[in-house]
């Protein structure tokens, strides 16, 4: 709820003020898209729809990196149990 009101009102400060949360706290919900509905939203409202999905971009791009690197770790260990 606090998190939509923020993006409807387009000010974090106005609603935590409003809500008497911390505006950090509020800030934080608005980018972990377990709170915001794994939507992108900025801090900034001003920052152009092409900036947002490249974050949204760099975002999939560091998670696909971390997956792939954990299962070259994870081939690495099994494939040194196959030996004789």
């Amino acid at each position: 709820m606090a998190v939509d009101l923020s993006v409807v009102k387009g000010s974090v400060a106005e609603v935590a003020g409003e809500l008497d949360i911390d505006p950090s706290l509020l800030s934080k919900w608005r980018r972990n898209p377990r709170y915001n509905g794994n939507k992108v939203l900025p801090d900034n409202p001003k920052i152009s729809p092409e900036e947002q999905e490249l974050r949204v971009l760099r975002k999939r791009l560091k998670d696909a990196e971390l997956e792939r690197d954990i299962l070259k770790k994870a081939i690495a260990i099994f494939s040194k149990g196959d030996g004789p």
